[in-house]
């Protein structure tokens, strides 16, 4: 018998073959709705707030982390700087987020994906290269100048890339919730504990080539 049988019968509830079959049905059409329009959570309160809302002010909603980014020479590297609800508290509940993405000539944001949300991407200086794969894996991609706004959908795979050799680029970013969710291919895969042995035969190479990848992405390769 089934824990949903048992448990309706536990609390004295008569479950006939057709009314459990309705019941079913509905079960499913419900969890389906929920899973269709699931995103950040609704709050019923006009902020959330760890402290005493009374004694908050402007200060805590306000995010200061974007003043010397501008201020700066580009970093040798590409540079997120996010602005989600880990780093702004006064987000919590409110479903919006930011980054401001520096590349500097030559560099890559890498291959990742957004679990939670999509992604509204807009060039503010330079030009970059961007792309996404749908879940057929077919590749979009463009060529981006200022001003120019591009849309990575909610959980698939994405990249910006900064081709030009002399110009650096910058970017700015607002997601769909608090926290969207980053989850970096490549560090995901080569960089947590998953065995060489099951990496080579996932990309049908050998445990060398795996251990090579690890140690340009600064992993420690398993001995």
């Amino acid at each position: 018998m089934s824990t949903w049988m048992q448990a309706l019968q536990a609390n004295k509830i008569v479950v006939q073959p057709t009314m459990a079959s309705t019941f079913f049905k509905l079960l499913s059409l419900f969890l389906l709705a929920s899973m269709v329009s699931a995103s950040d959570l609704d709050i019923i309160l006009d902020f959330l707030a760890f402290a005493n809302s009374i004694a908050l002010d402007g200060n805590f909603f306000t995010f200061i982390g974007l003043h010397n980014i501008y201020d700066v020479d580009y970093p040798p590297n590409f540079k997120v700087t996010r602005a989600s609800t880990v780093e702004f508290p006064a987000l919590n509940g409110q479903s919006v987020s930011f980054a401001s993405l520096e590349y500097l000539t030559g560099t890559l944001n890498p291959p990742h994906i957004h679990s939670r949300s999509v992604e509204l991407l807009i060039v503010v200086d330079g030009s970059l290269e961007v792309g996404f794969v749908d879940t057929i894996g077919k590749l979009y991609t463009q060529a981006l100048q200022v001003v120019d706004i591009f849309v990575f959908p909610k959980g698939l795979v994405h990249y910006q890339y900064n081709p030009s050799p002399d110009q650096p680029a910058m970017a700015i970013s607002t997601f769909g919730s608090a926290n969207a969710g980053t989850v970096s291919i490549p560090s995901t895969v080569f960089v947590t504990s998953i065995d060489d042995d099951v990496l080579a035969k996932g990309f049908k190479t050998d445990v060398a080539t795996i251990q090579k990848i690890k140690a340009g992405l600064g992993a420690k390769a398993k001995i």
